[in-house]
């Protein structure tokens, strides 16, 4: 790949420190602390594996789903440029 001045691998490692970034952004973002044994919203138990496999979590499977579903609306899943400049 033509990359002019830059050293060999330059492109490469620009590329997986955007990466490393990202996931370090997204780890910070994970809940952290004690888990709660009840949701939050609905009062259902929440699983005792789901509290160990999320340390700080606050939500059922089934509320978590829902807020997940309301956030994730508005992204353009069918990759088309037409849908894209609606």
């Amino acid at each position: 790949m033509a990359t002019g001045w830059a050293p060999e691998g330059a492109v490469q490692d620009q590329i997986d420190s955007t990466v490393d970034s990202a996931v370090q952004h997204a780890r910070s973002r994970l809940p952290a602390g004690e888990s709660l044994t009840h949701c939050e919203e609905c009062e259902a138990p929440i699983p005792e594996a789901r509290r160990q496999a999320l340390p700080g979590v606050r939500l059922c499977t089934l509320c978590q789903g829902e807020r997940d579903e309301a956030r994730s609306e508005g992204y353009n899943r069918r990759g088309s440029k037409d849908s894209q400049l609606r």
